[in-house]
C-alpha cells in the first residue's frame, strides 16, 4: 500500500512517539479490547501506528481500517 506524503507527516504529527491513545476499533483475533490504552512509538511508512499496548499487546493501528484516538484530546 502506498501512502501520500501528505498523509504520513499529518499522522506522524498527530500520533508522535510517546503520546498516549486509546484503541475504539480493530478487526484482529489476537486485538486488544476496545478501551485498551498504549504508547505511540512511531508511524511507519505505510501509515500504520506503531503502539506499545499497556497490555504488552504490540500490534500496529492500520491506517483505513482500525481506529484509535489521543487521550488527550479530551483535555
Amino acid at each position: 500500500m502506498v501512502v501520500k506524503k501528505e498523509i504520513l507527516e499529518e499522522l506522524r504529527i498527530k500520533y508522535p512517539k510517546g503520546v498516549r491513545v486509546e484503541l475504539l476499533k480493530m478487526e484482529d483475533k489476537h486485538a486488544p479490547s476496545v478501551g485498551t490504552k498504549g504508547t505511540v512509538m512511531g508511524v511507519d511508512d505505510i501509515g500504520s501506528i506503531i503502539v506499545k499496548w499497556d497490555n504488552g499487546s504490540s500490534l500496529n493501528v492500520v491506517l483505513n481500517e482500525d481506529i484509535c484516538r489521543r487521550i488527550e484530546d479530551d483535555r
